[in-house]
């Protein structure tokens, strides 16, 4: 086992590339090497079986960027069938879920340092990858050679490896200084590469996301021209790898490039069609520019972490306004409904992007109820709207206020304040009758059995009309004392006949 001046010996072929890796990014590699005895001991039963192994791929580019977890890739000249015969006794766990194209995964706990970690590793065979012209899905060949496997890689800086246990880096196409220089790169041809794989040209964008990198120009060029190339990639890919970026640091600059490239059109065309529009209420700003920093301050307003449900209703609450926009006889622009729509609208988009039936609610129901707050006007609200509102948003009660506070984007300080005073406002009156009454389960206050008591009826349709008829009552009267809710009762019951 290595300690931590251990050094990475280099290929000739990654002389050029060495020189760019500083002192830090050295000890990155030792340190990955030193913490990891789990890669050496696997790495010497398959040196025993006879074959070679090697981390690869993100593990080595994050391990340089100082950013490894706990998640490793490796990569081997054994086929899948001899993988599950070394790892099956090693492992903790071991699933074949991705066998089908080279890949057998397993867990292993390992004791470092005191403290106990548990790795959730990958071990694919050398391949390449290649989709025809109709294929959803690729077609996987093996190949002989680490270095035949790292020119299929998608990016040079995922195209990096150490070869274990000799700890020999392999860097055939300059990958340590594409990420020096933090700049995405393919190996060969950027249009043969995303041939092979169309979704590498959605990574591109995830990685600009992700790891705040830049586009080589010819790369840009091959993703604007083959942009609808992304048709033959499953829903479930694109969509996983759309939740990559928007749960990214920066998911904004990585829509961006999804909308140049137009590769947006193929898997968000709602949004780039808000670039024409216009701000209901500034005229000069188009709803594109409104909704990604919509998306940013929506993230500055998390407070556990990345939230795809916020992120995405963020991104989608205008998407409507195309739909809905009319020139007024006054020279204003008008939206009416934009919200209705557009939650119509993100239903229907999600779906065809697989997403599950909850997410899509939850996040349709955000976009319908994102303007519901500007009714609140100066605060002038009865009791009752604030307990509708309440009920309304259910669950996504705290979602929606980070929604609602993203959605002012006015440079009017003056106008800015007052929004976000009237909406501190309606917060505060939120916390007031919340300890007045549980407004997130308000209840009528008789149950359907002591309506059906009441009334002497037996379950049916009246019973849920008369249930609906007291949780009105309820929300708009607060809670009704047992004898003052069963005179309403009786009083509602009378007029029905």
């Amino acid at each position: 086992m290595p300690n931590a001046n251990d050094d990475i010996q280099p290929t000739p072929s990654a002389r050029p590339a060495e020189e760019q890796l500083n002192a830090a990014q050295r000890r990155a590699v030792s340190e990955l090497l030193r913490v990891s005895p789990v890669a050496d001991d696997l790495a010497r039963r398959f040196q025993d079986a006879g074959f070679r192994l090697a981390l690869v791929g993100g593990s080595v580019r994050d391990a340089l960027l100082g950013r490894l977890g706990n998640d490793l890739d490796f990569t081997t000249d054994a086929r899948p069938e001899d993988v599950l015969r070394i790892v099956r006794p090693w492992a903790d766990a071991v699933w074949e879920v991705g066998i089908a194209f080279g890949t057998v995964g397993c867990q292993k706990k390992s004791r470092e340092g005191g403290e106990t970690r548990t790795f959730q590793i990958e071990v694919t065979t050398y391949r390449s990858e290649a989709y025809d012209r109709t294929s959803r899905k690729p077609e996987v060949s093996y190949g002989e050679s680490v270095e035949e496997d790292l020119v299929r890689r998608d990016f040079t800086v995922n195209a990096m490896a150490v070869a274990l246990p000799e700890k020999r880096f392999i860097d055939p196409h300059g990958g340590l200084e594409d990420l020096a220089r933090r700049v995405l790169r393919t190996p060969g041809a950027p249009e043969t590469s995303f041939s092979d794989d169309p979704l590498r040209m959605m990574r591109a964008a995830r990685f600009a996301a992700q790891l705040d990198f830049t586009v080589a120009d010819d790369v840009l060029a091959a993703m604007k021209e083959m942009a609808g190339r992304l048709g033959i990639v499953s829903a479930e890919r694109v969509r996983d790898e759309l939740n990559k970026l928007l749960l990214a640091p920066r998911p904004v600059k990585g829509i961006r490039l999804l909308v140049e490239t137009g590769l947006a059109d193929q898997v968000l065309p709602e949004i780039p069609a808000l670039r024409l529009e216009r701000d209901e209420h500034h005229r000069h700003k188009d709803v594109y520019e409104h909704s990604l920093t919509v998306l940013e301050q929506a993230i500055d307003l998390e407070d556990e972490g990345p939230d795809l449900t916020l992120r995405l209703a963020a991104l989608l609450h205008d998407i409507g306004k195309p739909r809905t926009r009319r020139f007024e006889p006054d020279g204003r622009v008008s939206f009416h409904h934009h919200e209705v729509v557009g939650a119509k609208m993100t239903k229907k988009r999600m779906a065809a992007l697989k997403y599950s039936n909850e997410l899509v609610k939850d996040v349709s129901r955000l976009v319908e109820l994102h303007l519901r707050f500007h009714g609140y006007g100066t605060g002038e609200w009865t009791d009752s709207a604030v307990r509708r509102y309440v009920r309304d948003a259910g669950p996504l009660l705290s979602r929606l206020h980070k929604l609602t506070r993203s959605d002012c984007t006015t440079r009017n300080r003056r106008k800015a304040g007052a929004l976000s005073r009237a909406y501190d406002s309606l917060e505060e009156r939120i916390a007031r009758l919340q300890k007045q009454e549980r407004l997130d389960a308000i209840r009528p206050d008789l149950d359907g059995n002591e309506i059906m008591s009441v009334l002497g009826v037996k379950p049916g349709p009246v019973v849920g009309r008369a249930y609906k008829h007291l949780l009105e009552l309820r929300l708009e009267h607060g809670p009704l004392e047992h004898d003052e809710a069963v005179a309403a009762l009786k009083e509602w019951w009378a007029a029905q006949n």
